[in-house]
Order: structure tokens, then sequence, then C-alpha cells
């Protein structure tokens, strides 16, 4: 993108306030909560990494699930406000800070106009999100507004963002000093590792790898490699061979753990391509694919045979524990 271009989409939000970015961090990307059925155009999902963190961000400060929130990789971003407004900040433990003042995640907060938002930079975890009543005011493409930057869709020109970037919102009364300010209790908070469990369901083309190789996968420990990114996770370790080197290109879901001809397992997620070739042995559940989504290069994982009644169960209790879950307010 060329930085005439980056000028003229910030002059096109010009007379709209919320947000300028003054540091656009490492990796900062709008996202709603996916862009769905437009598969046939060759578009994939986007959206949060970490669902569940992005969740709980649009909870605190009272969203519907589908808000428009930041997504931000490993850290750095600052962000000047030009309104009153109300944050939250979930994810990764980047340190948070308002004004140089340093400030708990998993919690809404009151900001003024002229306030500065600041996220260093975090020892463990990628994934943060930040939130804001309302949400951010993006104009969808292809019905979300949720970033895919490899497609040139989503956000606000199809790319992270920028310095100079505006992010509109809404303003909220003079009389937000009184609102009621919530917090996740610590003890419901995810607790991030660098190592995690994959329960994944054998697909049909399990039948491409012998017993011996499926035992390999699941008795093995891997490694992140150097290739991670929100298209999907390589992993290293014992290599798994297939009967075949590829099959007809077909329909790619959300987790498929598909073996390429080096053996070297990869685990898909948001950004992946919309079809491949790759024999794959089975997918991992959504809640685990959020987990991985929060390691990096180094860190370790083990894969966990399900079955689809076990994942539908695991999912139905993960969903009620979620809906059961209460916010706290504080002073």
């Amino acid at each position: 993108m060329s930085k005439l271009t980056s000028i003229a989409c910030s002059e096109e939000h010009a007379h709209e306030l919320g947000f300028v970015v003054t540091n656009a961090g490492v990796l900062s990307l709008i996202q709603d909560a996916g862009r769905y059925g437009a598969f046939n155009l060759g578009l994939t999902n986007g959206g949060p990494a970490d669902s569940l963190a992005f969740y709980w961000a649009n909870k605190l400060c009272g969203n519907e699930p589908n808000s428009t929130a930041i997504e931000i990789s490993l850290g750095g971003l600052e962000l000047t406000a030009q309104v009153d407004c109300v944050i939250a900040v979930t994810g990764a433990p980047m340190p948070l800070s308002i004004n140089g003042q340093p400030k708990a995640l998993w919690r809404s907060f009151l900001v003024k106009a002229g306030d500065t938002i600041s996220l260093g930079f975090t020892p463990l975890g990628v994934r943060c999100y930040l939130a804001v009543v309302g949400g951010f005011d993006i104009k969808p493409s292809f019905g979300s507004t949720a970033t895919v930057c490899r497609e040139s869709v989503g956000g606000i020109r199809g790319d992270k963002l920028v310095d100079n970037d505006i992010l509109p919102c809404q303003a909220v009364s003079k009389s937000a000093n009184k609102l009621k300010k919530l917090m996740l209790p610590e003890h419901e908070q995810p607790q991030y590792a660098n190592e995690v469990l994959l329960h994944t369901v054998l697909s049909y083309q399990q039948a491409h790898f012998s017993n011996i190789e499926k035992r390999l996968l699941f008795s093995s420990e891997y490694q992140i490699s150097k290739h991670w990114d929100r298209m999907g996770y390589r992993l290293q370790g014992r290599a798994i061979k297939a009967d075949v080197d590829g099959i007809l290109s077909e329909g790619i879901c959300y987790g498929a753990v598909q073996v390429p001809a080096d053996g070297q397992p990869i685990v898909l997620l948001n950004d992946r391509q919309t079809i491949g070739g790759y024999p794959k042995i089975g997918a991992v559940i959504s809640q685990d694919c959020a987990k991985l989504s929060q390691l990096r290069q180094g860190d370790k994982v083990r894969f966990e045979p399900i079955s689809m009644s076990q994942a539908d169960n695991m999912f139905h209790l993960n969903l009620r524990r979620l809906t059961q879950t209460k916010l706290i307010s504080y002073s």
C-alpha cells in the first residue's frame, strides 16, 4: 500500500471521531466475528484467532458478539482517543497503560478525549483484543469487517492498521463516570501457556494413514515451527506419512490437520485457503484452535483423538459455562 493511499484513506475518515492510531504495532487488525457464506467467492472466514478473548472483550463493553474490535498480535499498538468512550482489553498478558498508568486486562475502563492507550509486548501468548462500547464503526466488506490481508478484504483498506488511521466509534455521554465498570472474575480468565493439548476428530481421509501413522501422531510431541500465522500453524516433529501425495482439491474446514509431502502437520486456522489438495488426518476442535492461536515458535502441542460425539459434548459444555459466567462490577 502506498503512502498516498494511506493518506487518502485517513482523509476519508477525517470527519469522523474515534481513535487515532499513533503506533500500529507489529500486526493490528480490524476483526468482527468473521465472514461467512463467501467461500464460493474464494473468501475465507477471517475473524478473531482467539474467539474466546474476542467474545469477552465485547461482552465487557456490553456489545453484540459480532461487534468490530481490534486484534493486536504481539503488541506495540498505541491509540489516542478523540472522544470519551469505554474500552476493554482481553487476551494474552500485554502490558496495558492509559496515559502511562498501568491497567489490568479483562475489565472495562472509561477513556476520555485526549487519553493515550498503549499496549506493550506480551511475554506469553500472542494476541489481545481491544473493544469499545458500540464497536468500531467500520464499513463492511462482503458482509463483514474482518480483515484478511492475503485477500485484501475487510478492515479500513483490506490491510493491517497503519499509523494515522482513524477508527471511528461512538462517544459516551458526560454521565459516563457513573457507568458500571465491569470485569471478568480472575478465576474465569483463560490461563495462557506454552503447551496445548489439541483434541482432534479423525476425518474421513484417515484411511490414507495406517494405524501405525495415527498412533505416531497421537503419541508424539510437536513444536510450533517458524511458519505460523493466522492462516495456519506448521508443526515440527515426527513425520506422518499418508499413502497418497495429494487428493482432489476440496473445501477445508477450520482446524483441519493437513499433512503435506514432508509429513509435518499443518493446523489450518481463520485465514486458511478455501480449498486444498493435501490429505487431512482430522480436525482440531474450535476451542483448542483458539488456544493454538496463542502459541508462538518453539511452543509445544500434542494431539489427542476424540469422537464426534465427544467433540459435540465438549462444545456444548463449553458453551454452557460461557453463558453462565457472570461479569462483576468493580470500583
